[in-house]
């Protein structure tokens, strides 16, 4: 592999780093706007993306004393913005996003949000699972009829206490 093309991929594929990177290009150029615009983010890690991004030449910080210092894009960083896009309009066609209220972080695994043969946004196919199990097995083995490709069984709060 090339290794520009390993560091590159290290580099703005870092955990948070793409979000702080969209951030700045969309116009949040303080720290407290830019954290406000990435949920999750923490202060010691966007010090720390910060850093690692003015130090690889990716953003400036500007501003000394009294006012607040402003991240801004170098040309370098500027340059991001089409492979930034790209990666934003591959996600929105590929990744799916967590149920509502369900932390991204704990959804299951999922597959493409659309295959090239069904449109995005339809809904996966049920998946039947039969279990067979012997009479002395029965006291100790779950029953399992059939679970929806979201893994939850029909009826079921959306796989509520099935983990």
């Amino acid at each position: 592999m090339c290794e520009r093309f390993h560091a590159a991929i290290e580099l703005i594929g870092g955990r948070w780093t793409g979000a702080i990177l969209r951030a700045v290009f969309t116009g949040h150029h303080r720290f407290g706007r830019i954290r406000e615009a990435v949920p999750g983010l923490s202060d010691t890690m966007l010090a720390q993306r910060l850093r690692t991004l003015e130090a690889e030449g990716l953003v400036e910080r500007r501003g000394t004393g009294q006012a607040p210092a402003e991240y801004h894009l170098t040309p370098m960083g500027r340059e991001l913005e089409p492979v930034l896009a790209a990666v934003t309009d591959w996600a929105h066609r590929w990744i799916p996003l967590a149920p509502t209220g369900q932390d991204p972080d704990l959804a299951p695994a999922a597959g493409p949000a659309a295959s090239p043969s069904s449109p995005a946004g339809e809904a996966p196919a049920s998946v039947s699972v039969s279990v067979s199990v012997s009479a002395a097995e029965a006291s100790e083995a779950p029953e399992v009829s059939e679970v929806s490709a979201s893994g939850a069984a029909p009826g079921s709060p959306s796989g509520a206490g099935s983990r």
